[in-house]
């Protein structure tokens, strides 16, 4: 089954990650590991077989800059053999630093 957001409501631009990057990721009683490969300061698009359903919380753990960043996140948009786009909604101070500097530094 298919269920989609309400449209392209992007706050911010998405930023190619070349090599693509690992993400942890919880929600819906399960736990996975998918790569992605691109990423905003608003969220990003997580490859996934099998997505929880629209409005789902989940826990995301990214390893940036030889740090662990966690951030809780709403399943916006999800797609049955495909993943599912999810926004960020709390994320520490400094993890959303480091964020902005990576975002940066792969937009030049």
């Amino acid at each position: 089954m298919t269920q989609e957001g309400t449209g392209d409501k992007r706050r911010y631009s998405r930023v190619e990650i070349p090599k693509g990057m690992w993400v942890a990721w919880e929600g819906s009683g399960k736990r996975l590991v998918s790569r992605v490969f691109d990423l905003s300061l608003g969220g990003v698009f997580i490859p996934t077989a099998e997505p929880p359903p629209v409005g789902t919380s989940i826990k995301l753990v990214f390893e940036m800059s030889g740090r662990d960043i966690r951030a809780r996140a709403i399943v916006r948009r999800s797609v049955s053999g495909s993943g599912m786009g999810v926004e960020f909604v709390a994320m520490g101070y400094q993890e959303r630093g480091i964020l902005v500097g990576l975002l940066k530094g792969l937009a030049h």
